[in-house]
């Protein structure tokens, strides 16, 4: 992580070695005591909350201030990248938190009214409230013009029926932000984001679901849901912009949290390959082991540099959008820790594949992050877009 971090401000420096501080310490204890869980560790949140860290998720003047160093009014996505990194390597479950709180409330951040920001943001810096991001459905993932849900307009409010799935912090997220289809003819220009708040009439947060790595996700279900017009985030109709606007910047972090996972892969590997014997000596003096370790460091810096690097173009303003390189660091940091925690299972033998044993884990956990805020096909589609539409 070295080079990755010569290239950021002493500040954010600081901030990684602090966060790294929290993992090893108070935060590393919590996670041990939560365990693999599928229900939100409010004690997790609280711990986050109380180190600040919750502030680098969304601008900070609406954050508590408590982190020794202030979170920027400007949403900085060096910074989150490498708070997400580092709680991925150390804390999944902070990881998770941190993510969503970031996640389930930018379309406020980026797109809200200032009402909207104070009335919600400082609740999910300290915590008090959960957040999440409703947008996938059950016949609508990658195709998001393909949205059944709707909302119809009626006087002062909306009303919102459908159903999402795969809505992770559910069922126990407090504050949802959601997009329902206000024209449903118009497809993706048919869209619009609302704020809708656990015990609104209509609301049911649905059943949880269970995945292959244990993670709180759940599929709300939305009856005559009653949402005031000032909940609605943007102009109506604007929802596709605002969901795309917000996921452009969260698709980068994508890219960190599998790069935090392929370093405490490549961090277990090469312990257990020090300390492992067979035929009378170390398993990492075998040349085998040694060019599994030396493709795992390679694509594991390889992922790092595309993350960062297209974390710093869009804070330094190099260009307005960062679409072409969130999705290349999105992909290849996903696909590369694939890979890398892959061969770490493999340096490790038969216990690799042994519940509780950390590579175990971490196979588990990366295989989603190929699937989740577009997958890896539509990466490729997405880079391909646009490469064809720059002049050559």
């Amino acid at each position: 992580m070295e080079f990755a971090l010569s290239l950021v401000s002493d500040e954010q420096r600081e901030l990684q070695s602090a966060v790294e501080r929290l993992c090893r310490g108070p935060l590393g204890a919590l996670e041990r005591q939560a365990g693999e869980t599928d229900v939100v560790d409010r004690t997790i949140v609280a711990s986050l909350s109380e180190a600040g860290l919750l502030d680098w998720a969304l601008p900070g003047s609406y954050g508590t201030g408590r982190h020794a160093l202030r979170a920027p009014d400007a949403m900085s996505l060096t910074s989150f990248c490498l708070v997400r990194e580092t709680l991925a390597r150390f804390c999944p479950h902070a990881e998770l938190v941190f993510t969503m709180q970031g996640l389930g409330s930018g379309p406020i951040s980026f797109f809200g009214t200032e009402d909207q920001r104070r009335r919600y943001l400082p609740a999910v810096a300290s915590g008090t409230r959960i957040a999440a991001f409703a947008l996938t459905e059950p016949d609508a993932g990658s195709d998001v013009a393909g949205l059944g849900m709707t909302a119809e307009r009626d006087g002062d409010s909306y009303i919102l029926n459908g159903r999402k799935t795969f809505i992770s912090m559910a069922p126990d997220a407090d504050l949802y932000t959601v997009f329902a289809k206000t024209a449903p003819s118009a497809g993706r220009e048919g869209i619009s984001c609302f704020i809708v708040e656990k015990g609104m009439p209509g609301f049911d947060p649905g059943e949880r679901l269970a995945v292959m790595a244990a993670h709180p996700i759940g599929a709300p279900v939305f009856t005559n849901c009653r949402v005031p017009a000032v909940n609605r985030v943007g102009d109506e109709n604007a929802g596709f912009r605002i969901a795309m606007g917000t996921l452009d910047f969260f698709r980068t972090t994508v890219g960190a949290g599998a790069v935090g996972l392929a370093q405490r892969a490549l961090d277990e590997a090469l312990r257990h390959a020090q300390q492992r014997r067979a035929f009378g000596r170390s398993i990492a003096g075998f040349q085998a082991v040694q060019m599994k370790l030396a493709a795992m460091a390679t694509d594991l810096q390889a992922a790092r540099l595309l993350v960062y690097r297209a974390a710093l173009t869009r804070d330094r303003g190099t260009r307005p959008r960062v679409t072409l390189e969130s999705a290349q660091a999105k992909l290849f940091a996903t696909e590369a820790a694939q890979r890398v925690i892959d061969a770490a299972v493999q340096i490790h033998g038969g216990i690799g594949v042994l519940k509780g044993v950390e590579v175990e884990r971490l196979y588990r956990e990366i295989r989603a992050m190929r699937i989740y805020e577009g997958t890896s096909e539509i990466q490729h589609l997405v880079i391909a877009q646009q490469l064809l539409a720059s002049p050559v």
